[in-house]
């Protein structure tokens, strides 16, 4: 579980359900990571209200410092607790991606069986 996360409401009252149901959906994304980014990555969502024409609309922000690269993902709808779903699912994408970049072995595991085999018919 991701330990360090800010939650702040810019133009936004941030209830108790809210914010642990914020917690809950984010910091579950440590499993994502990999094991050298976390426990030193961090934080912050920030969540907005937006007065349009139409009503209400309600954006949500997630910002992650992991060591090397900065993940953002951002979202609006009419609803806070389908903003942060939508964000969740698209910082849940960019982490996979950054574990793949950054992780020698994952993403090459046929390359290599392929070598072996090939090495193994030759001798």
């Amino acid at each position: 579980m991701i330990t360090s996360i800010k939650v702040i409401g810019i133009a936004y009252e941030v209830d108790d359900t809210t914010r642990k149901y914020v917690i809950k959906r984010i910091g579950r994304l440590d499993r994502y990571l990999p094991r050298h980014a976390r426990k030193s990555v961090s934080t912050e969502v920030k969540l907005y209200q937006v007065n349009h024409q139409h009503g209400n609309k309600y954006e949500a922000e997630v910002i992650m410092n992991i060591p090397g690269t900065l993940i953002t993902a951002k979202d609006s709808t009419s609803n806070m607790i389908a903003a942060v779903d939508i964000v969740e699912a698209k910082i849940r994408a960019q982490l996979s991606d950054y574990k793949q970049s950054n992780i020698a072995h994952i993403g090459r595991r046929r390359v290599m069986s392929r070598f072996k085999q090939s090495f193994k018919r030759e001798l």
